[in-house]
């Protein structure tokens, strides 16, 4: 009787341990690639296309998840209109052509702000725009529903489907990237959660998703994290989270881009795009987040001077990263076949278990859903 509870036993540890090795690996290698891929929103040259462009090839043939468009060429000459955005038509051409090669929907981004940071604008024939400073100081719903209405309704005509907005950093005149650029709402955070709701509100209205930015909170900054990482420790303050509590609590988010800053409030060894402690424990254990967590981009000086990106990689989809936003556009350089090989990272990453399939099943998930919001 004990020999058979014996083998009963060694029968049931043996089906345990299957149970527990299907779980590790529930992906084929083509899914972790087909995922991983998923998981990049690149930039490229040029403001038109075909079949033997760079953007086809990450559509077509690795089936990168989004796209992200500019309208200045800063590996280039940097003059206006140098990059993907010309005029409306040729736009509306462009996004037309880039879901051509895809097969599924394809999330095009851009950085429409208002004010300074606006890719669309008068010149190539889209309607002016105010800074995000002016919206906080008059401070009237209709006023923002009325600006973010405008640019959400032109961002839907040309095929655009994500915008990189609104900041919900705090309004700090001596902040380089934001306050100088008058890209803050408010020093309130009240106020900013406020315009943030009717920004956010308008655009659903007119089928364009927004990401807000820039968490936990960069416009206490002195530094830019375009060019060095910047450190909030000793000036950040816990109630700039407010706005993300509010939004999240009310169901008004969808995207949540990261900051290249370290607050070592929250985490004393990784600045936020890189940290588990900012991303997971906060963001979505406190603050109770389940939609996209996108990085702002991993070629800023900020991150890729003191990472290796293979490394920057890792350790951003295991803070808790659903989307890496690498724009191929900044002073670090143009590399056409560079979301080829960091697609290649992250498989290698996943085989060798420094990443768990687990993260790229619930990165998937999450950016599935996000499409499925879009009509």
């Amino acid at each position: 009787m004990k020999t058979i509870r014996f083998f009963a036993f060694l029968a049931s540890v043996v089906l345990i341990l299957q149970c527990t090795s299907c779980k590790k690996n529930q992906l084929t290698d083509e899914q972790i690639k087909e995922y991983a891929a998923q998981m990049l929103m690149v930039g490229f040259k040029g403001d038109s296309i075909d079949e033997n462009s760079d953007v086809a090839r990450y559509i077509r043939d690795l089936k990168v998840g989004g796209i992200i468009l500019f309208d200045v060429d800063l590996t280039g000459d940097a003059t206006i209109g140098s990059r993907n955005i010309t005029s409306v038509d040729q736009l509306k051409k462009l996004t037309a052509d880039l879901q051509s090669f895809a097969d599924y929907k394809l999330l095009i981004s851009v950085d429409q702000e208002g004010g300074k940071v606006m890719r669309l604008k008068e010149r190539y024939g889209f309607a002016p725009t105010v800074s995000a400073e002016y919206l906080g100081e008059v401070n009237n719903a209709d006023t923002t529903a009325f600006y973010a209405g405008r640019i959400a309704e032109e961002m839907e005509k040309v095929g655009l489907n994500i915008n990189l907005a609104p900041l919900l950093d705090i309004h700090n005149p001596e902040c380089p990237v934001i306050g100088k650029l008058h890209r803050g709402f408010s020093a309130d955070t009240a106020v900013i959660t406020g315009i943030s709701r009717d920004f956010i509100k308008a655009h659903r209205t007119h089928n364009i998703l927004c990401a807000v930015k820039h968490f936990p909170g960069h416009g206490s900054a002195i530094d830019d994290s375009h060019y060095d990482l910047a450190d909030v420790t000793n000036t950040w303050n816990p109630s700039e989270l407010a706005p993300y509590r509010d939004l999240i609590k009310e169901g008004n988010l969808d995207m949540v881009m990261t900051a290249h800053i370290f607050n070592r409030q929250l985490d004393p060894v990784y600045p936020a795009t890189l940290s588990k402690k900012m991303l997971t424990d906060v963001l979505r254990g406190q603050l109770k987040f389940e939609g996209v967590i996108v990085t702002d981009d991993l070629y800023m000086k900020g991150i890729i001077d003191k990472y290796e990106i293979r490394d920057a990689v890792i350790l951003a989809i295991n803070a808790g990263a659903d989307i890496l936003l690498m724009g191929n556009n900044i002073s670090t350089g143009f590399e056409p076949d560079r979301p080829f090989k960091v697609v290649d990272m992250i498989v290698e990453a996943v085989k060798s278990g420094e990443i768990d399939e687990a993260r790229l099943i619930e990165s998937h998930e999450r950016i599935e859903a996000l499409k499925n919001k879009l009509k």
